[in-house]
């Protein structure tokens, strides 16, 4: 041994600065249930939010045979009663459209009081308009309105994106609303949309996607992806714009490798292909929904859009199928490596992390109801 105390000294103050900036720039997964979707609807019809599980249902019955596996029928129809959406968020910007002040300052307080008139979902928040020039005004009043009418915790949705400059500013506002209303520092939380491919690739040539992450100060809590929008302006010809598009793809994989570690969370964005109209136009709907949310939940997005009622039973059937089809074999892994057994795969921490969250997910969202493993066990392995 040649090396002595002062050697390992000299290299934990050399790597200090780099060691406070791991532990706060990737600090790992957030603790938590994530929602596997996110409902938007429109501010001026947000009044109906609480029949959209009814509606899923109805659907259901009028267009048989069903969209899912028959084993998962039963709770599919139980999470379409109990809870059809995990995530709402009451939309001021393209779903809602420009308005004159008094009409939007009305719909804020209209969906404001439809919200707290009742139960609501387990998470909720809003998308203002975006904080270019021609909305930027526009977005403050309203996020300035909501906080003053919405009295519980929300999360606000931040769209088109282009730069961290947006972000920053963001930051700034939320610092200053939170002195404004009383509200403890970092109350405010916001998800940023990725609409643009200036988000994903700047102009100098960097991933700007890391650099949002960054300017959020800790405030970012997702990303979301947005398929229309985003493909427009890549060129994307409208026939041929989708979740599984190249485009589409190459984005989400840069979005991935930047918010990895960073417990900032991804969504996919949606189909505009509605399962609405004749038999054969709903089955259609129905199957190339399945497909898209099953191929979001292989890749590693665990959220994604839905924009209609009907678009619900196959967002759960595919969630519920893919947890389902995979909890024995990722038990078994979790605890052969426990166990130190290697039952012909030779695991490592990170995928027995990756296991642990698996079947956490499974639980959350209620896909699955034991796993083999308390929640204690597999939180303390993630």
């Amino acid at each position: 041994m040649r090396l002595r105390d002062d050697d390992y000294a000299a290299l934990d103050a050399r790597l200090a600065a780099h060691d406070a900036f791991l532990s706060a720039r990737y600090p790992g997964e957030r603790a938590g249930r994530q929602p596997v979707h996110t409902v938007y609807i429109p501010a001026d019809r947000i009044a109906g939010f609480r029949e959209w599980g009814s509606r899923a249902l109805a659907v259901l019955a009028e267009h048989p045979p069903l969209p899912f596996p028959a084993a998962l029928e039963e709770r599919v129809r139980a999470k379409l009663t109990n809870e059809p959406i995990e995530d709402l968020r009451v939309d001021f910007e393209d779903g809602y459209g420009v308005r004159d002040d008094d009409q939007e300052d009305a719909a804020v307080k209209q969906a404001a009081a439809a919200l707290l008139d009742g139960p609501r979902p387990p998470f909720v928040g809003i998308r203002v308009k975006s904080l270019e020039a021609p909305t930027r005004r526009r977005a403050l009043r309203t996020l300035d309105l909501w906080l003053s009418l919405y009295p519980e915790p929300f999360v606000v949705t931040l769209p088109k994106v282009s730069g961290p400059d947006q972000v920053a500013a963001m930051v700034t506002l939320c610092q200053r609303l939170e002195d404004a209303y009383g509200l403890g520092a970092g109350a405010l939380r916001f998800e940023i949309q990725i609409e643009l491919p200036a988000a994903v690739l700047g102009a100098d040539g960097t991933a700007t996607v890391a650099r949002l992450i960054s300017a959020a100060d800790g405030r970012c809590t997702g990303l979301h992806y947005g398929t229309y929008d985003y493909s427009a302006a890549a060129g994307v010809a409208a026939a041929y714009q989708s979740m599984d598009h190249p485009v589409a793809d190459h984005a989400k994989a840069v979005i991935q490798a930047a918010a990895a570690g960073t417990g900032v969370r991804l969504s996919d964005g949606s189909t505009n292909i509605l399962p609405v109209g004749s038999d054969v136009a709903v089955h259609d709907g129905w199957a190339l929904h399945y497909r898209l949310v099953r191929r979001s939940l292989e890749r590693g997005f665990y959220q994604g859009w839905d924009l209609h009622p009907a678009q619900l039973p196959t967002r759960f059937a595919a969630t519920y199928a893919f947890f389902a089809d995979g909890v024995d074999a990722a038990a078994l892994r979790l605890r052969r490596y426990l166990e130190r057994q290697s039952g012909g795969i030779l695991d490592e921490p990170a995928t027995a992390r990756a296991l642990a969250g698996y079947l956490l997910r499974g639980l959350d969202c209620g896909a699955l109801d034991t796993v083999g493993f308390t929640r204690e066990q597999l939180t303390a392995l993630t």
